[in-house]
């Protein structure tokens, strides 16, 4: 699914306002609160995105949810979000600010798939090499991949670093069989 325009327009709106209220970092929490409550609560996905439900309802539902729990600035843009009618998007508005935040404080984010979890040690590395490589400040997301057998793979953007095994092993058959 492409990023909507929608999304990219009020995440930029959201982060000039909340700049110059100074409370950027409060709503970029508030807004990985809200990426993390949908993700982990697919049916909360589901109310946003279905049109019969009515947006009084929603506005509720989002209301008990996160009244208290977010900056007010942050509730009433939920407010004004879902009073458009786009409530539908605002999984891809958090992502879109998230990504924008990022850009803001020169972070990149960098996924690392291991068949193993990482110990503090080896974050601690993949981390430096990262921030050496790309001049930023990382931000490491990790994932567990069995099938790699060993090694990792590293994304940082359209960047791809594969030391796996699986993909070493590839290689060899490729090479056996031509």
């Amino acid at each position: 699914m492409g990023t909507h325009r929608a999304a990219i327009r009020y995440a930029k709106s959201l982060i000039e306002l909340s700049q110059e209220q100074k409370s950027l970092e409060k709503v970029n929490e508030d807004m990985r609160l809200f990426t993390k409550v949908t993700s982990e609560n697919r049916e909360l996905a589901v109310i946003l995105k279905n049109p019969i439900i009515p947006s009084g309802k929603k506005k509720a539902v989002i209301k008990a949810l996160f009244e208290g729990k977010v900056q007010p600035i942050t509730l009433k843009a939920f407010d004004l979000i879902v009073a458009k009618g786009r409530e539908n998007i605002l999984e891809e508005i958090a992502v879109q600010f998230a990504s924008e935040y990022n850009v803001i404080k020169g972070i990149v984010e960098a996924l690392v798939s291991t068949p193993y979890k990482l110990d503090g040690e080896q974050r601690k590395k993949i981390i430096e090499i990262v921030e050496e490589t790309t001049g930023k400040k990382a931000e490491l997301k990790e994932t567990i991949d069995e099938a790699l057998i060993g090694g990792f793979l590293l994304k940082i953007g359209d960047k791809q670093v594969d030391e796996s095994v699986k993909s070493k092993l590839t290689k060899i058959q490729r090479a056996l069989v031509a």
